[in-house]
């Protein structure tokens, strides 16, 4: 059979455009996290484009989307709703980011180098900043550059992808505790950064394990404190 060569392929762009629907899911899905849009609020593909100044269509797009992440519930003839946040979902999440990032930290241990150190270290005392200012949208953000910068640095930025588009539920739980949790997060992070400072990979693999697993306190008490915030067995009937 004789071999043919393949006509040359055209270059792709560098990077796919940003539709009209991301752009409207990224500003939803933000506000659903940082609970601008608290759970119970009814939501409109009306008024979300007559406020973004878009057509009906891409907002149509953006609410199925979150609909299939857990986020709001379409339902016919009813009002579309942000959801309660979920225990099941949030220990989901968790499960997920624990098991790559417990790995990443391994190879963090090995091959972080000082000056990925000082970025670490930087962030902290960035977090400190954004603490002291009661800047709950800062300090959250640059809660995700520590994680992201780790993996990045580590050659694992692939990694920080997959926890990103799984750890939605559970940043609701940890965006709603900062009020109280944020100074055990500096600390958290802290102890991280020491054990990959000392190259000692199940120390770093520990910390991040327990940074990670006091979501559960976390959600202990913020059923007590802020019940609304949770489903319900009548949500789930």
């Amino acid at each position: 059979m004789p071999v043919t060569t393949p006509r040359a392929l055209p270059a792709l762009p560098e990077m796919r455009p940003r539709t009209v629907t991301d752009q409207i899911f990224d500003l939803l899905y933000q506000r659903v996290i940082d609970l601008s849009l608290p759970p119970g609020t009814r939501l409109s593909e009306a008024e979300v484009a007559a406020q973004t100044g878009v057509s009906r269509q891409p907002v149509r797009d953006a609410f199925f989307r979150l609909s299939q992440l857990g986020f709001i519930l379409i339902r016919p003839q009813r009002a579309t709703t942000v959801t309660p946040i979920s225990e099941q979902a949030v220990t989901q999440a968790y499960f997920i980011r624990a098991a790559l990032e417990e790995s990443v930290m391994r190879e963090a241990a090995r091959t972080l180098t000082p000056e990925d150190h000082d970025r670490l270290a930087d962030l902290i005392v960035a977090q400190h900043a954004a603490l002291d200012a009661a800047d709950h949208g800062q300090f959250h953000a640059l809660d995700d550059s520590f994680h992201r910068e780790i993996c990045t640095a580590a050659g694992l930025e692939f990694v920080w992808t997959l926890v990103k588009e799984n750890k939605g539920h559970m940043d609701r739980a940890r965006f709603l505790s900062l009020s109280f949790g944020a100074p055990r997060v500096i600390e958290e992070h802290r102890q991280i950064l020491d054990a990959l400072r000392r190259r000692d990979a199940e120390a770093a693999a520990a910390a991040l394990r327990l940074h990670l697993s006091q979501i559960q306190s976390i959600i202990d008490r913020l059923k007590k404190d802020r019940p609304e915030m949770f489903e319900t067995a009548a949500d789930l009937s």
